[in-house]
């Protein structure tokens, strides 16, 4: 079950595209057995602060959203969203307009409680989003994600059909938290644009498997799960992440911190002349295609 009222007097969208992303969310939320709503009053606002707490773990810092600045993005008629398993709240996501005037929304943060995973909650969450901007005549949301992140990169290129645009490299600079360690923050912009052929595709569940046939491996995984450098002469390049982040981290923070370097050479190496990431696919590569290669 979806809940798509606001009270931002903001003039609600019409027409097929809107519709289909009603529909798309509604089924999303079936799927995921839970129910997504805006979310407006302090107790709500409330519960997104301490769940964003748990997930991120700040270690003592500040949690990656305040209910005072969730108060004030609400009453401006951004987007804070959430979604419940019955009453608890077991995910979020929050999104304030950008430029060009109201017209994209950036989706600044967004999470889901570690026992939800495996339901698509957070896949519920981004339709809901999707909806709601489209009924408030928004083209286009934008957000940034860890492009080592493998589930993450997953879920933006592959589930949802959003499309990368620029490499940020330590965007946030350090935070310290349960997530992100003491690396280097590096993100990878995407933008979702809402009614494009692609993005209808993947809300209905149809996102076709991206093409690797004659790809060359510009980053592989060494048995020891060390970044390799291959080659990037080819009209295509795959460039591999390794399997879980966040665990290197932990147990391995240097080969982590090797990993980021090597990711940003290579990716952010040819996003910056100009290549296009076209896909993520399951073995955990990016699909990235050059321009005037010979």
């Amino acid at each position: 079950m979806i809940d798509l009222s606001s009270d931002t007097g903001r003039p609600a969208g019409a027409g097929a595209v809107a519709g289909e992303a009603v529909a798309a969310a509604e089924s999303a939320a079936r799927s995921a057995r839970v129910s997504v709503r805006q979310l407006a009053d302090l107790a709500h606002l409330e519960a997104v602060e301490s769940l964003y707490e748990g997930i991120w773990r700040p270690d003592g810092k500040a949690p990656p959203v305040t209910t005072e600045l969730l108060r004030a993005l609400t009453k401006a008629g951004s987007y804070v969203g959430g979604a419940f398993d019955g009453g608890e709240l077991v995910g979020a996501c929050i999104g304030f307009f950008s430029p060009p005037a109201e017209a994209a929304l950036h989706s600044h943060i967004a999470g889901v409680a570690a026992g939800m995973r495996g339901r698509n909650v957070g896949y519920a969450l981004k339709l809901h989003q999707r909806a709601w901007a489209l009924r408030h005549q928004v083209a286009e949301i934008s957000w940034t994600f860890d492009p080592l992140v493998r589930r993450n990169a997953y879920f933006n290129l592959g589930k949802l059909a959003a499309a990368p645009t620029e490499y940020l490299p330590n965007f946030y600079g350090p935070m310290n938290d349960g997530i992100n360690g003491s690396d280097d923050t590096d993100r990878l912009l995407v933008t979702w644009r809402l009614a494009a052929p692609e993005a209808v595709l993947a809300c209905a569940g149809q996102r076709p498997a991206p093409r690797t046939a004659g790809a060359v491996t510009g980053l592989g995984v060494s048995p020891e799960h060390r970044p390799v450098l291959g080659t990037l002469e080819g009209p295509a390049v795959l460039v591999a992440v390794p399997g879980d982040i966040e665990k290197l981290r932990a147990t391995d923070p240097a080969l982590a911190a090797v990993w980021r370097s090597a990711l940003r050479d290579v990716l952010g190496g040819l996003l910056a002349d100009g290549a296009r990431i076209t896909g993520f696919d399951r073995a955990g590569r990016y699909i990235v295609e050059r321009k005037n290669t010979p």
